[in-house]
């Protein structure tokens, strides 16, 4: 199995781009204090707020253990938290804190920040995926030793699945007789390899990879009706990794010595050109994450543009390495949101609309396993185990 990496948390301060607003301290009541004081029980108040939406969000694994699938990402919400989650992709995470009588102050002091290093936008996403930011803000968040990416490989060997390193240019229906005669519908579905074009066919087909021009660009071909296309643009995310010291005296401190911070959020700010900085370790030891970077650390720093060498110079006194890498890391949120289809044709199945509602990796977990379902049981008739209301009541009495 995966092992869980050592992880300790470095202390947090939100910049505005004149000061900082907060700044975390190692002494928790001196925490409990300086929140309470900068915005009174709104921090506890939102943490209940995230709970309930996660606890109904918990239900999914309960209802997938069960059997359950849905054919489309809004009945799957629906089915977890009614019209409650509903609602909360057609408004702002703004809009939904407001009417739950959050402040102004701690709207743009705390959760902007949060919206900001998680999903590189402010505080108009929509609301789910601003909860499911909040949520990965909270303590009890691990990550794997090794690096997260040992999920990925993980899967592929626990599944036995048989990977053709390759890209795929299109996918078109056929028709084949089967031995009896009996035409049967099948896909096939054409790749580039290092050896060039090759083509396979199927009898169902899973997509896993955003369909954009920019992204996995797909064709399909021959479809009646057409597979739609979906105008959902990702927003650009540059990860920039940074070995030096952090110019303290950028961030308003006349001592560098007095700086302790390891992570920096920030508010919305046009003059603000990064979203956020943080020490980040070696994937096989987080023992030196959260220790004061007092010396030479290396530094992620996440900006909507690639950093310039006087931008860089400004951050940094000193640095003797630079790695930047541009992607197209999430979609660009903008309420009301309308999630892709997961059937897009009679056994093809699209798992990345779920990311119109949220982005995360857990999200694309719970898509997986949800496709996986539904072709189970469209394929054998279980119609039964598809789109069923009051799943959380009925499950309660078959206990």
């Amino acid at each position: 199995g995966l092992s869980v990496a050592p992880a300790h948390g470095s202390l947090v301060g939100i910049y505005n781009g004149e000061e900082f607003v907060f700044e975390e301290s190692g002494w928790y009541v001196v925490n409990l204090l300086k929140l309470l004081w900068h915005y009174g029980l709104n921090p506890l108040r939102m943490y209940m707020w995230v709970e309930d939406v996660l606890d109904k969000f918990m239900r999914i694994y309960r209802y997938q253990t069960h059997d359950y699938a849905f054919s489309s990402n809004e009945r799957l919400l629906h089915a977890l938290g009614g019209n409650d989650f509903t609602r909360m992709l057609n408004q702002t995470i703004d809009e939904a804190m407001q009417k739950a009588g959050f402040s102004h102050k701690f709207i743009n002091e705390v959760v902007c920040p949060a919206m900001r290093v998680n999903y590189g936008q402010g505080v108009n996403i929509n609301g789910f995926v601003g909860a499911v930011s909040l949520a990965g803000v909270e303590s009890g968040l691990w990550s794997v030793k090794g690096g997260n990416k040992l999920v990925c490989t993980g899967l592929i060997y626990a599944s036995k699945a048989d990977v053709i390193p390759g890209t795929v240019l299109s996918i078109e229906p056929k028709i084949r007789p089967r031995a009896t005669g009996d035409p049967v519908k099948l896909y096939q579905v054409t790749y580039n390899t290092a050896s060039g074009p090759t083509a396979d066919t199927y009898d169902i087909v899973v997509i896993a990879a955003p369909l954009s021009r920019k992204m996995a660009n797909i064709t399909f071909k021959n479809f009646d009706p057409p597979v739609p296309e979906f105008p959902n643009p990702y927003h650009q995310t540059v990860t920039t990794l940074v070995h030096g010291r952090l110019n303290a005296f950028f961030f308003g401190y006349r001592d560098p010595s007095a700086f302790h911070l390891g992570a920096i959020f920030t508010t919305e700010n046009p003059k603000l050109f990064v979203n956020s900085l943080g020490v980040v370790s070696p994937v096989e030891d987080a023992g030196g994450e959260g220790k004061p970077p007092s010396r030479s650390a290396v530094w992620k720093v996440f900006s909507k543009e690639a950093l310039t060498k006087e931008q860089l110079s400004l951050l940094f006194s000193s640095y003797d390495s630079v790695k930047a890498k541009s992607w197209l890391a999430y979609p660009r949120y903008s309420p009301p949101e309308k999630c892709p289809p997961v059937i897009l044709h009679d056994k093809i199945y699209y798992l990345n609309g779920i990311e119109r509602a949220a982005s995360a990796m857990e999200m694309s977990a719970i898509a997986a396993k949800n496709a996986a379902l539904l072709a189970y049981h469209r394929w054998y008739g279980n119609s039964d185990r598809i789109d069923q209301e009051d799943l959380h009541e009925k499950l309660k009495t078959e206990l």
